[in-house]
């Protein structure tokens, strides 16, 4: 078994404003998937120039902070929220749902979209291969914060949370670090290296971020207001996956059929 490293999940203070390693580790991502577009951009016939790319930046974080912020509350904390609404600006204390914010910035493209006249999916198919580096950030502030943790196990590497009963389990937030976020991100940045039909690059992101948090989820505990959702065995996080999954899969047919 392994020694959780507890962490202050407070990184510095600046007087009276304290700044969490969960809001650094969104810039992080923010910065590094910037990073990486801008060096996608630069490229000969990228279609995107740098202005673009820190536009499109801007309004992938407003739909990221809003749609995940507003997801959680709405898929996993709704009885919290309706008695408590206030709570939904405490994005400090973790609480961000991957399906909600996945959900604003498709909204925030499509406005982009709107304002640029590019088409919707080439802004996806740009956009897909750097959210890996945003989720891995994010998982590793779960686990500064102790929370999200897994399911009560003996495998040698289990660890025993701050708050979670002094039994040791998965470090699930490792777990979705290293295939939601390392592994995603190498597979989406190697196959958009080369010229895709539009639409592949985003589906094989939903298909593949799809089965990664569908088969994670095994080793995660149950959010603890929810708990099982289905049959006994199928989370929230699983059921918002399969939409995820089969859209993924309903492209690629209409690629293969050249219906798009």
């Amino acid at each position: 078994m392994l020694i959780y490293p507890t962490m202050n999940p407070i990184a510095f203070s600046l007087g009276p404003l304290k700044v969490h390693w969960y809001g650094l580790m969104y810039a992080v991502g923010f910065i590094g998937a910037w990073l990486l577009a801008s060096y996608r951009a630069k490229k000969p016939n990228s279609g995107w120039t740098i202005d673009e790319v820190s536009d499109l930046l801007f309004y992938t974080a407003l739909g990221v902070i809003l749609g995940g912020r507003v997801g959680y509350m709405l898929f996993y904390d709704l009885g919290n929220f309706l008695s408590h609404p206030w709570i939904i600006f405490q994005i400090w204390q973790g609480g961000m749902s991957f399906h909600g914010g996945l959900l604003g910035v498709l909204v925030a493209f499509y406005l982009f979209s709107r304002k640029t006249r590019k088409h919707f999916f080439e802004i996806t198919d740009f956009a897909a291969p750097f959210v890996p580096v945003g989720l891995a950030a994010g998982r590793i502030g779960n686990f500064i914060n102790g929370e999200l943790w897994g399911r009560i196990t003996d495998v040698p590497w289990a660890m025993v949370f701050p708050h979670a009963g002094g039994l040791p389990r998965h470090p699930s937030q490792l777990y979705e670090f290293f295939f939601e976020g390392v592994i995603l991100f190498i597979i989406l940045w190697i196959y958009s290296s080369k010229k895709r039909p539009r639409m592949a690059v985003s589906a094989w992101f939903a298909i593949l971020y799809g089965i990664f948090r569908f088969g994670l989820e095994f080793f995660r505990q149950p959010d603890a207001q929810l708990g099982f959702i289905a049959w006994n065995w199928l989370t929230m996080g699983q059921l918002l996956s399969i939409p995820l999954i089969l859209f993924g899969i309903f492209l690629l047919y209409k690629i293969h059929n050249n219906k798009i």
